[in-house]
């Protein structure tokens, strides 16, 4: 396997030997020089400062307040996510199981397999979140997971691929900072945290002209472990972009076959082995456990980028325009493109450049391939369909068939900032007369490309806080550990501040709904939905809650409600009383199950005789 062969390094030239001086003056002079010299080390200490300073930036408006603040829009994620985190201390006061829970969707429960459950991440938070609350846990995450993976870029490149810093903090800053980094970051810490990316690209690079293929193995596999409890479409993308790179390498220098099929085979089954044990049981969860489910929904699987996404800013940067971008991509969270007219025409040019160097021809094929991939079934241009895409042939292969496409528009970006490093190692690394115009040239190229995409803080709305009656541990004085305590409205993809409320207690009471992953109808194997089992009871309050009208019920309906009650082993039904349209919400529910009672902040309807089971 080829690699990127950097420049010769330059020799210091010897400094003259400077003339007598006194010695005690000449010991406080080195003593000074030593004291501040710019030493490899503190250079990446003030990289690594930087990103950190980068990531409180973007996030700095959820710092504020992290309980009472979240990204603009769509609040469902994060509520989810702090909800995993707090799974992750019953994981680990409790010994409970990891995979699977009850604690919501009660009594389905969720497949946490089959969810981002974080697990990598929500373990080691656990202090955080007993501390501070899983609110805090969560804005941590995407702060350590901006900077973390920009590090992460950095530290590879500039120790393997690069020599010039420079070069190595560039592409660092992007592939941490990116449109696509910086859209996910407003809900999605599971797709950011791609810290360990780098390093499991460097070792696939490693096994294919190493020494010891099974020691090599062996950590790829610890690697890959630890990835597939972060997020594992990630590290199917991270698998599929190496194969597709090592191919592009191949087919261009066949030669290269008969050097590293040797290591490249045992190291390669050496990781099967050993990250297929430690996976075996948690994929069998995964894939045939309780609440498994098959694929994606179809609105899901196509998810595609339109081809102009990938020349606009994206919104959450200096010159993005969330209203021109609305149609470009899925939602304001899938913008997995958007790198601006000026970066994607000067990517084009680096490639054009440096077309010579077997490298850069297979970064250019894999970047594109994914690029096509990223377009989904029907391929766009401005939000008008042109032809069917590649994707349509690909969707219902095993595994793919639960990829959103939109994301490998990630790779593609990944792709860009190592490009960007190569050039600017490049453009740096020239001994000619014209060296200081061209670097002039590539910081003027530099600042027109990343400009228009710096980063900036994420938009926030509030959300209503946790009420006192749940924080004040009134409600324990109603439920039962075999009971459910019901949040009004029902929890769900749209209502999460139920999930909130659990999260905030360490999941000490359970809720039926909430908004995950699970098999239509709650049959498992069948295709994925968002939520559970369609809920009479959930969707007439959900639509209470929206319009503000109070609706007409009948006994039919009292009596599937009420059935539905008893499914769920309901104790307590509660609803805050600043709610959005509350007080049709109240009314609607003591039609369906009498009067309430005002408790601190909250309606709660005790409903224990009408759903004991003996009753």
């Amino acid at each position: 396997m080829a690699t990127v062969e950097p420049p010769a390094r330059v020799e210091p030239v010897a400094a003259p030997q400077p003339a007598a001086v006194d010695p005690s003056a000449g010991s406080a002079g080195a003593g000074d020089r030593r004291r501040w010299r710019w030493t490899p080390r503190r250079r990446d200490l003030a990289v690594y400062g930087l990103f950190l300073l980068a990531a409180l930036w973007v996030t700095s408006q959820i710092w504020i307040d992290p309980a009472g603040r979240v990204a603009s829009l769509y609040s469902s994620d994060p509520a989810q996510v702090q909800f995993f985190l707090a799974h992750s201390v019953r994981v680990v006061l409790h010994g409970e199981f990891p995979f699977y829970t009850e604690q919501f969707n009660y009594p389905d429960g969720v497949n946490l397999m089959a969810n981002t459950a974080v697990l990598a991440l929500g373990i080691p938070m656990v202090p955080v979140t007993l501390l501070f609350g899983p609110a805090v846990s969560f804005v941590v995450l995407v702060t350590c997971g901006l900077a973390g993976t920009a590090a992460a870029w950095y530290r590879v490149l500039s120790r393997h691929v690069v020599r010039n810093p420079l070069a190595a903090a560039v592409a660092g800053w992007f592939c941490g900072f990116s449109p696509a980094m910086l859209s996910h970051a407003n809900w999605h810490p599971n797709i950011i945290s791609q810290f360990l990316l780098p390093f499991i690209v460097w070792r696939v690079l490693v096994i294919t002209r190493s020494r010891r293929p099974v020691r090599d193995g062996a950590l790829l596999a610890l690697l890959v472990t630890v990835q597939a409890f972060i997020n594992e479409e990630i590290l199917l993308f991270t698998a599929l972009a190496c194969g597709v790179f090592l191919i592009a390498m191949l087919v261009q220098r066949p030669g290269l076959w008969s050097a590293v099929w040797r290591p490249l085979g045992i190291a390669v089954a050496v990781c099967t082995v050993l990250a297929g044990s430690l996976l075996a049981y948690p994929l069998y969860v995964q894939f045939a456990g309780p609440m498994a489910y098959h694929g994606l929904s179809d609105a899901v699987r196509d998810y595609g980028n339109d081809i102009a996404a990938f020349f606009a800013p994206g919104s959450p940067t200096l010159g993005g325009n969330e209203r021109a971008n609305v149609n470009l991509a899925p939602n304001y969270s899938e913008e997995n493109a958007f790198l601006g007219w000026s970066l994607a025409l000067i990517a084009v040019g680096i490639v054009l450049w440096l077309r010579r160097e077997p490298v850069v021809r297979a970064l250019a094929a894999t970047g594109a391939f994914f690029a096509v991939l990223s377009l989904g079934e029907r391929v766009s241009w401005w939000d008008r369909e042109l032809f069917t895409g590649p994707w349509e042939y690909l969707v219902r292969l095993p595994l793919l068939d639960a990829v959103v496409p939109t994301r490998f528009g990630m790779i593609t970006t990944v792709v860009v900032g190592v490009l960007l490093a190569l050039a600017v190692e490049r453009v740096w690394s020239l001994r000619t007369a014209e060296a200081r115009t061209m670097r002039t040239l590539g910081v003027a190229a530099l600042v027109m490309a990343l400009l228009p995409i710096a980063p900036m803080p994420l938009k926030v709305t509030s959300r209503p806080p946790v009420p006192k009656f749940i924080t004040a541990d009134r409600w324990r004085g109603y439920v039962a550990p075999d009971q459910t305590l019901v949040p009004i409205p029902v929890p769900s993809m749209g209502n999460t501040h139920g999930m909130r409320w659990a999260a905030a207690t360490n999941l000490d009471f359970k809720i039926p709904g909430g908004y995950f992953l699970a098999p239509r109808n709650g049959n498992t194997g069948d295709p994925g939905r968002f939520g559970g089992r369609p809920s009479g009871i959930g969707e007439l309050l959900e639509e209470v809650a929206s319009t503000g009208r109070t609706p007409k019920l009948d006994d039919r309906q009292r009596r599937r409600s009420l059935d539905e009650l008893r499914h769920w082993r309901a104790a307590i039904l509660v609803l805050p009383v600043g709610q959005h349209n509350a007080e049709p919400l109240r009314r609607t529910v003591e039609d369906l199950v009498g009067p309430a009672r005002r408790e601190l902040d909250v309606w709660v309807w005790d409903v224990r005789t009408l759903t004991d089971p003996s009753a």
